[in-house]
């Protein structure tokens, strides 16, 4: 298959104002500047100038755990009978029937981090999924992708209001670290055991389990966090354990874009678009993503979905562009640095020779509001 006469953007190379994507058996072949197009056949997909790209990805979101508009029956990604969940998994709550996968692919977003919400300190396990599929398992890319943590507001409330911990952020933060230290200590145990033959391996605990490889660097963290504060919390246990971790919303980021940045901190900025729902919301700013990008903070854009429906993520992007976010930037937000934060670039984010035939084709530029969405392409199979 081959679409060409478009405006290619590989996203990681410079874009081809006149150029052509092959693909066969669900994977890129070739990319490259329309002198070199091979010749197209019927088959074949003519741009006519239209702007085609990787499939978009959502870092972070709740697509096939909480459904959009409907009732508490529908919410299956917080369970609030722990605080510490890790063993969850996001695969064992997805279901792929909810009518939003459909208007994710409507909108060109072709995959998503979806997981567990943040009423707890330790949520669970998020996934990286397609966003086409009649059987999870088969929706997979990566699974598991991150460990969710939690900070600020959510553990706080879910907890206090039934008089159990943690019901304050110094609560928060202990548990986790508490948890993490018991993961090391079991991990240890558990070498020790395989190295010594005199020493018992420790009961198996499925929590303890969960947790080994994120105190082990393999598994990232992903922090929920708003307030400058549980950032500051976050990067202060991410340090302490040294963990592969991720901020996630970073509402007051912004605010600390600088320290940010010289630590190094990866951060997943979203919703864009949202009321200031709760008090740690309160200086919430569209500028945010821009802000934190110009300050040199590797920026992803999420919708949050529910929070806001998965279907604006390319206006988010838009948005970000508009507040002084690179367009390039802000493209490779919900593209390749999207991918490149879920851990799932060795498949999907840029339009690259072995990737999948993720694509998206543009009716114009992804970030003009007047642009519509052509086609989407998922493994090489057209889904819009």
């Amino acid at each position: 298959m081959l679409i060409y006469n478009a405006v290619v953007h590989p996203m990681d190379a410079p874009t081809l104002p006149t150029g052509f994507v092959e693909w066969a058996e669900g994977k890129i072949l070739r990319v490259g500047p329309m002198p070199q197009c091979p010749p197209p056949s019927e088959t074949d997909l003519d741009a006519r100038g239209g702007h085609l790209l990787p499939g978009f990805i959502d870092a972070h979101c709740h697509l096939g755990m909480l459904a959009d508009g409907l009732s508490y029956d529908d919410d299956d990604c917080n369970e609030i009978s722990d605080p510490c969940t890790p063993n969850l998994r996001a695969i064992d709550g997805l279901y792929p029937m909810d009518y939003c996968f459909q208007e994710a692919r409507e909108a060109g977003v072709t995959t998503v981090l979806t997981g567990p919400g943040s009423s707890n300190a330790i949520a669970g396990q998020a996934a990286a999924v397609k966003t086409v599929g009649r059987w999870v398992d088969d929706m997979v890319v990566l699974a598991p992708a991150a460990m969710k943590f939690a900070l600020g507001e959510n553990p706080k409330k879910t907890y206090s209001e039934r008089d159990e911990s943690p019901a304050t952020r110094m609560a928060t933060a202990a548990l986790i670290r508490e948890q993490l230290r018991k993961a090391l200590e079991y991990a240890d145990r558990v070498q020790r055991s395989r190295e010594d033959p005199d020493e018992d391996p420790p009961d198996y605990d499925a929590a303890l389990e969960a947790l080994v490889p994120v105190v082990q660097g393999t598994l990232p963290a992903h922090f929920h966090a708003h307030r400058a504060d549980d950032i500051a919390t976050a990067v202060r246990i991410a340090k302490e354990f040294r963990l592969n971790y991720v901020l996630v919303h970073a509402t007051e980021g912004y605010l600390v874009a600088d320290i940010l940045a010289r630590e190094g901190v990866r951060v997943i900025v979203g919703p864009m678009i949202s009321d200031r729902s709760k008090p740690e919301l309160a200086r919430l700013r569209v500028t945010n993503a821009a802000r934190l990008a110009q300050a040199g903070v590797p920026v992803a854009i999420c919708t949050d979905h529910s929070e806001l429906p998965i279907q604006y993520l390319p206006l988010s992007a838009a948005l970000a562009t508009r507040e002084g976010m690179d367009p390039e930037a802000a493209l490779a937000a919900i593209t390749l640095t999207a991918a490149e934060t879920g851990g799932v670039a060795h498949r999907v984010g840029s339009l690259t020779p072995g990737k999948d035939a993720d694509l998206v084709l543009c009716s114009g530029h992804p970030l003009d509001l007047n642009t519509r969405i052509q086609a989407v392409f998922i493994d090489g199979r057209q889904v819009k």
